[in-house]
């Protein structure tokens, strides 16, 4: 079985049991986070144990998964909203990526390429004007204080740029400690660090920069 076809069967398992535990929200969610953090941290010991970033790590991964909770529990579409940017940078980088080559994007992570970055980018454009015009009935907006098309686009860029970060971030830490992926739970993807990398840093980036409009409005 090729790598693409693991990488389908399961995504499409997984994203349906992720959705399920998000939407429903509260307790079944808190669940969820707490089997999270744990998987992705145990993937980042082995990944930086005896090194010194690894504390750091663990305290970044739990200050990310509360600010998963809070943003989720509070507005429901906008935390899906900001998922979505996340998979279809991930989904561009790896299509625009494989099919056009090109020159690389840095060596701290040798298969991105400027062809993946930008593809990474137009699919998170692209499908998060699906999912706002389409899929559901509700305006982009910040403590329900809506926003103008130029900010809801630089919104996504900003996102889909942050997501590409984290992933060449923990792309570097593997470079560091020789290894592919960081496990081997999900066939196809690696570890699930490897597939939650863009969105640990993007989900607290969004929380932090709703505060700060927040703050400004005031």
């Amino acid at each position: 079985m090729s790598e693409l076809l693991k990488r389908i069967i399961t995504s499409i398992i997984i994203v349906p049991i992720c959705l399920f535990f998000i939407i429903e929200g509260s307790v079944t969610l808190i669940f969820f986070i707490i089997i999270f953090f744990f998987i992705i941290s145990y993937e980042w010991y082995q990944l930086s144990k005896k090194k010194k970033y690894f504390f750091p790590g663990i305290v970044f991964f739990l200050f990310s998964c509360v600010t998963v909770y809070l943003l989720r529990e509070e507005d429901l579409k906008f935390f899906l909203l900001i998922l979505l940017i996340c998979v279809s940078t991930d989904i561009g980088g790896y299509i625009f990526g494989k099919i056009l080559k090109g020159p690389k994007l840095t060596k701290i992570s040798p298969n991105k390429t400027y062809a993946g970055m930008f593809g990474g980018f137009l699919l998170s454009v692209i499908f998060t004007n699906i999912f706002l015009n389409n899929l559901v009935s509700f305006n982009l907006s910040f403590k329900n204080e809506k926003v103008d098309t130029i900010t809801e686009v630089s919104l996504i860029l900003i996102v889909s740029f942050i997501s590409q970060l984290g992933d060449i971030l923990i792309s570097h830490f593997k470079r560091k400690s020789k290894v592919k992926n960081t496990g081997k739970l999900l066939p196809g993807h690696g570890g699930l660090l490897d597939r939650v990398d863009g969105i640990i840093f993007a989900i607290p980036s969004v929380y932090i920069i709703n505060l700060i409009y927040i703050f400004l409005l005031k």
